[in-house]
C-alpha cells in the first residue's frame, strides 16, 4: 500500500471507522475531499475493500447530508463490477438509499443499480430483486430532484435495451443507428422486462403514479406538480422502449389493472398517450403529450414497421383525430413544414390515409 500515494489515507480511515462506532463524529469534509481528489484508475482498486464497506456502514446511519460520502462512494465504486457491487451494498441498503430524501444517496444508489446495464447476466440478476426493482422505479417516478430523475431515466432505458431479448421480442427491425445495441454482446433474456410488465405489483406502480386520477389520493401518491413529473418521465422513456420492444409496451398485461385506470385500450404506451394526463386542465403536461407524439412518431419513422404496428399506430392516431384537436393540428403542422424529417412525413401521410 506504500505505493499508493494517497496524502491522509490512514487518517480518512480512522475518522470513517469513529463514524462507524459513533454516528454523530462531525463529518470531516476537508479531509474527505483531500483524499477524494488524489483517486485515480491507478489507485482506487486497492482501496475498495478498505473504505467502501465502512463508507456503506456510515451511509446507512448517516442522519444528515450524505453528499460527501455519497461523492467519495461514488468514485470508490467507478470500476466495481455489478455483482461485486452487491456484496458491498445489500438489496435493503440499495433500498433505503432510494428511500432517502437527500438526492445523493438515491443517485449513489442509481450508480450501483445501473452497473446491472454491463451485461445481460447482470440485468437477469437485477431481476431478481423485486424490491430493488420496484423501489427504483418508485423514486424514478416520485423523486422531486431533477438530477435524480434524469439519472433513473438514463438508467431504465440502459437496463432495459441489454436486457431485451432480440432473437424473439423485438417486432421492429430497427435502422436507427442512434440506437446502441452492441453486436458482440449476446442478446438479454427479458427478464427486467417480465419483472416489469408481468409483476401485478410493479405494474399497477407505473399506472397508480403517473395516472391523474390518483392525484394527491391515498398514502403515497403525488400532488399535482410531481405527478406532472412522473408523467413527463414516462413520456420520455416510451419512444426508446418502442424501438426495443413494441409488443410489449402496446399489449394488455391486467386488464383488471387497466380498467381501473379507465383506459379504452390496452397497454402501457395508450394509456401514456391518451389517458395519462388531464389535458383540459394541465396545459403544460398537454404541451408535453405533443412533443411526445413527435419523438414518438419520428423513432418509428425511422424503423420498418410491422402490419400490425401499423394498424396499432393508425388507430392511436384516429383516437387522437377525434379526441384532442390540438394535438391532430399539430401533427398536420407537422406534415407541412419542410423542415420535417421526411420519413417522418412519409408516416404521417401514411397514417392519414390508413383504411
Amino acid at each position: 500500500m506504500d505505493e499508493i500515494p494517497v496524502h491522509g489515507l490512514e487518517e480518512l480511515e480512522r475518522h470513517v471507522q469513529q463514524l462507524v462506532e459513533a454516528p454523530g463524529t462531525p463529518l470531516d469534509a476537508k479531509l474527505f475531499d483531500e483524499v477524494e481528489l488524489q483517486l485515480n484508475d491507478t489507485n482506487i482498486p486497492p482501496l475498495i475493500h478498505r473504505l467502501l464497506p465502512n463508507l456503506t456502514r456510515v451511509l446507512l446511519t448517516y442522519d444528515k447530508d450524505p453528499t460527501i460520502l455519497a461523492s467519495l462512494c461514488m468514485k470508490l465504486l467507478r470500476p466495481v463490477p455489478f455483482t461485486q457491487a452487491l456484496t458491498l451494498a445489500s438489496e435493503d441498503a440499495l433500498i433505503q438509499a432510494l428511500r432517502s430524501p437527500a438526492p445523493a444517496a438515491a443517485i449513489l444508489a442509481i450508480t450501483v443499480i445501473e452497473k446491472a446495464a454491463r451485461s445481460p447476466s447482470d440485468t437477469a440478476i437485477l431481476s431478481i430483486m423485486k424490491g430493488v426493482v420496484e423501489e427504483f422505479l418508485r423514486t424514478w417516478l416520485s423523486t422531486p430532484h431533477v438530477e435524480v430523475g434524469e439519472k433513473a431515466t438514463k438508467a431504465l432505458g440502459d437496463l432495459l435495451e441489454v436486457d431485451c431479448d432480440r432473437r424473439s421480442s423485438a417486432t421492429i427491425a430497427t435502422k436507427m443507428t442512434g440506437l446502441q445495441l452492441s453486436l458482440n454482446m449476446p442478446p438479454g433474456q427479458g427478464l427486467l422486462w417480465r419483472r416489469i410488465f408481468q409483476d401485478r405489483d410493479i405494474y399497477d406502480l407505473l399506472f397508480s403514479l403517473c395516472s391523474f386520477h390518483t392525484t394527491g389520493t391515498g398514502s403515497g401518491q403525488l400532488d399535482e406538480r410531481q405527478k406532472s413529473l412522473a408523467q413527463a418521465r414516462l413520456l420520455r422513456v416510451l419512444p426508446r422502449l418502442a424501438v426495443l420492444d413494441f409488443q410489449t409496451i402496446t399489449r394488455s398485461h391486467f386488464p383488471e389493472i387497466e380498467g381501473r385506470y379507465k383506459i379504452d385500450e390496452h397497454g402501457l404506451l395508450y394509456f401514456a398517450a391518451v389517458d395519462m394526463v388531464n389535458k383540459e386542465e394541465d396545459m403544460l403536461m398537454h404541451i408535453t403529450v405533443i412533443d411526445f407524439f413527435a419523438e414518438f412518431l419520428d423513432v418509428m419513422s425511422t424503423t420498418e414497421l410491422t402490419k400490425n404496428t401499423m394498424d396499432y399506430l393508425a388507430a392511436l392516431m384516429k383516437k387522437v383525430a377525434r379526441t384532442d384537436e390540438t394535438l391532430y393540428k399539430s401533427l398536420e403542422a407537422m406534415a407541412l413544414n419542410p423542415e420535417t424529417n421526411p420519413e417522418l412525413v412519409d408516416l404521417l401521410v401514411k397514417l392519414n390515409g390508413y383504411p
